[in-house]
């Protein structure tokens, strides 16, 4: 009797701890990154009464009887199942689809969180609704992002990009094999130099044989005049074709077909970019060489941003140059069921979860991150009210054991009399 009362007592103590846990679900159930509980039992050690028999010749085996001595909190797991994502049209709000956490620093501390919903502070840093630096690659003044190395991510607002000076440029088209020798085709194009000035270059194709043109460069300047006129520098280039593509001499590479071409300024540093030619093709069919690609710009400031789904982060300045900013970097670990809740949405690591893998979003297991939405709390409240009608009742049958064990002591009690 002394047995069962107790045990009544170990039930209503889980049954409690597990509405505890219910109750906290069910509080999260709108909360952004929410993992949910869930309480598991188990037996405690059982009292021997007698031990198991062995058979004999004429007599087969007894089974062991054992009396329980109640139950006991086995786990209160957390469940790292997706949740849902709501879409909330905010460039600052991110969700990770998969496995991962995004990483915040306090200090020298490190957390990990599934709530993406984050805000720059006043210095353009990256930031969650507590104020914690969110982490990632940082990238340098040109765009460069360095790997090996996390830090705060800065997107700030009215931010400038240095001038770049032209170093490469690349033409691309068609020149008429049927046009007349001596026919010209002009085109123009711009280059910067390393102040982020523009100098317009125009190349002249002169068809001077059945299969080859004759290309020579000009600068526009200002003349006596002071009216603005083209005039040549540099070499010319001569292109000769064969059934419509760049012809090579023997012992000749691609590498035939890139100009490097010097652009003097005064006393201003000179513009040294190399021309490519080797996109071009001579066939029956209009001129119409142009610029396909040139590098080079003048200073930008920043005027909107997009993160991708690996985590980069593109500024889009005001020259029209879209460079990268940082990237974000997610966390996953061997158990992320062993880590350690530490409020605010936040995770820490312990003993038992493994080490932080930290990478980049949708490499080495992490999944990759969706912008514009958040992903919400994995609690099922139907599920919650279902356990919450087991617990209760089973609660109330762990009194019930107690009672009825009261009313057997009390009989014992009452036989002397």
């Amino acid at each position: 009797m002394i047995r069962s009362m107790y045990a009544g007592i170990g039930g209503m103590k889980n049954f409690q701890t597990k509405l505890d846990v219910i109750g906290n679900n069910i509080s999260n159930v709108n909360t952004h990154g929410f993992k949910k509980g869930r309480v598991t039992f188990q037996d405690l050690v059982s009292q021997q009464l007698s031990g198991a028999g062995s058979a004999g010749e004429n007599r087969g085996g007894t089974n062991p009887q054992q009396v329980g001595l109640g139950s006991m909190l086995s786990s209160v797991d957390s469940v790292q199942t997706q949740g849902s994502v709501q879409s909330t049209g905010r460039d600052l709000d991110l969700a990770i689809s998969g496995d991962g956490f995004f990483i915040a620093a306090d200090g020298n501390q490190s957390y990990y969180t599934r709530a993406g919903n984050f805000y720059l502070d006043q210095q353009g840093r990256l930031v969650n609704a507590d104020g914690m630096r969110i982490q990632g690659y940082p990238a340098d003044e040109n765009g460069v992002i360095n790997d090996t190395q996390l830090g705060d991510l800065l997107i700030q607002s009215g931010g400038v990009t240095n001038p770049q000076a032209t170093q490469n440029a690349t033409l691309r088209g068609n020149l008429n094999a049927e046009g007349a020798v001596g026919s010209t085709r002009p085109m123009e194009f711009l280059v910067h130099d390393e102040l982020g000035r523009t100098h317009s270059i125009r190349v002249d194709f002169t068809k001077n044989g059945v299969n080859s043109w004759e290309a020579t460069f000009s600068r526009e300047v200002e003349g006596d005049d002071g009216e603005l006129e083209f005039e040549e520098f540099g070499a010319s280039k001569q292109l000769d074709f064969t059934s419509g593509e760049l012809r090579l001499e023997d012992g000749d590479d691609e590498d035939e077909w890139l100009e490097e071409m010097t652009l003097a300024l005064g006393d201003a540093p000179a513009v040294a970019f190399t021309l490519d030619f080797s996109r071009i093709t001579q066939f029956a069919s209009p001129s119409n060489v142009e610029i396909d690609e040139v590098d080079g710009n003048r200073e930008g400031v920043l005027e909107s941003y997009s993160i991708g789904s690996s985590g980069e982060i593109n500024g889009v300045f005001s020259n029209g140059e879209v460079r990268l900013l940082g990237q974000l970097a997610t966390a996953n670990f061997n158990n992320p069921a062993g880590l350690t809740k530490s409020g605010s949405n936040m995770f820490q690591a312990s003993n038992n979860s493994g080490n932080p893998q930290v990478g980049a979003p949708g490499l080495g297991g992490r999944g990759e991150l969706m912008v514009s939405g958040l992903e919400m709390s994995n609690v099922d409240l139907s599920e919650e009210f279902a356990e919450m009608i087991v617990s209760q009742r089973g609660f109330q049958a762990n009194t019930r054991m107690i009672t009825t064990s009261d009313e057997l002591l009390q009989e014992l009690v009452n036989l002397k009399r």
